[in-house]
């Protein structure tokens, strides 16, 4: 892992995933990317230029710890999900502080709109933080939306609420561009108000000049993930857990239910999902389909679903997957949502053997919550209460 000491930040180049250290003082002034930049030291939206003007560069920061409004960095995809400033009811979509939103409409705009709108999209730092002070990594160059997504899905208007008002807030989407590495060379000519961006990287330029996204990703080494690795790591989220746990106890049927909920939350082109009879469900408990393009071309391709409220450390292990396997017909596939995680063993043989399943593991249910406004136990609380009653209470 590189990493930067303070001392040197005026004079480093960018390198992505290197660590940029800050000071040690305990205050604002540790930040580094005031020396490393020349931006602000506050805020996720950090820039050079003027707003309403030129935007000459574009830093975003993130804490990656905001679980109502979870920034992610897809290392597989090189896609990066990033929620705007306007994250508390009381003011306009792009009446912000920081004109973080405004700045998110301008680039998006700007970027469809052929080659001389793309030019007036400033280069887009990406940079989250360590959790070690002040320090940041890099993650990388980044340029609006994604090759895969429609323009309608790049930069979407939420609606939230909070103690019951309603407010809206941009969920952006943007490519990290297969560049290792940025000179300082072309930082410092961006800095000066005369940007040579015969300097910038090939992928950056490629983009700019024909609207080609050649983002940077990274397969997994691994496919299987360890139970450490499935489990959320903060206390809201495992606080979270607890609440669907307890709400299904003893009540196997009806987590299915809200298992068939989280699937298709996961997977938005479900096209149909039903929960099957407990007496009739031939080892599954749901059965569905997954709509494949779109319009007379698209196709249905048919998926079982099994659904295991289990609590650590019981995990769904070799029987349990053995089961779904053995029941997936010709040309389908599985989808495992379960409370706890997957057994190691299980896991790895579904991968070793190129099994069709899909693990909706705790922390994924705990992710898909908070990406659709469910970000504390509370939420959570609420979500069941209305969406999978408990039948036996309401009539007691």
């Amino acid at each position: 892992m590189r990493i930067v000491s303070v001392d040197i930040l005026t004079t480093a180049g960018l390198h992505v995933d290197a660590i940029y250290q800050g000071g040690r003082k305990g205050n604002a002034g540790d930040d580094p990317l005031p020396k490393l930049m020349r931006v602000d030291s506050q805020g996720g939206f950090r820039y050079r230029g003027k707003v309403r003007g030129k935007l000459e560069m574009l830093v975003l920061m993130t804490s990656m710890n905001d679980t109502d409004w979870p920034d992610e960095m897809d290392v597989e995809t090189g896609v990066f999900t990033y929620f705007g400033d306007n994250k508390k009811p009381g003011r306009d979509l792009h009446d912000t502080g920081r004109d973080g939103n405004l700045i998110l409409r301008t680039v998006f705009e700007d970027s469809r709109a052929g080659r001389a709108g793309r030019e007036l999209v400033p280069p887009i730092f990406l940079f989250a933080s360590t959790g070690v002070s002040r320090d940041v990594r890099f993650l990388g160059l980044a340029v609006p939306g994604a090759s895969d997504l429609d323009a309608s899905e790049e930069l979407v208007a939420i609606w939230r609420s909070t103690k019951g008002q309603r407010f809206q807030n941009y969920r952006a989407r943007f490519t990290v561009l297969d560049a290792a590495s940025m000179s300082r060379e072309w930082v410092d000519s961006i800095i000066a108000g005369t940007p040579d961006h015969s300097l910038a990287p090939e992928a950056w330029k490629l983009w700019r000049k024909a609207g080609r996204r050649k983002a940077l990703v990274a397969s997994r080494t691994l496919e299987y993930r360890s139970r450490k690795e499935q489990f959320p790591t903060d206390r809201e989220g495992q606080a979270m857990l607890e609440i669907v746990r307890g709400h299904f106890a003893g009540r196997p049927h009806a987590f299915e239910h809200c298992a068939a909920a989280l699937a298709r939350l996961m997977i938005p082109e479900i096209a149909g999902l039903d929960v099957t009879r407990p007496s009739r469900d031939g080892g599954r408990d749901a059965i569905g389909q997954l709509r494949v393009g779109s319009g007379p071309s698209g196709i249905l391709v048919d998926f079982a679903l099994e659904a295991k409220c289990y609590t650590p450390p019981t995990a769904v292990g070799v029987k349990d997957m053995s089961r779904l396997i053995s029941r997936l017909r010709h040309r389908q596939f599985g989808v495992i949502v379960t409370t706890s995680c997957v057994d190691l063993q299980a896991y790895k043989e579904i991968k070793e053997d190129q099994h069709p399943i899909l693990v909706i593991a705790a922390r994924d249910i705990v992710e898909l919550l908070r990406r659709n406004g469910r970000g504390s136990a509370e939420a959570v609380r609420t979500w069941l209460n209305e969406e999978f009653p408990d039948e036996d209470k309401a009539q007691a």
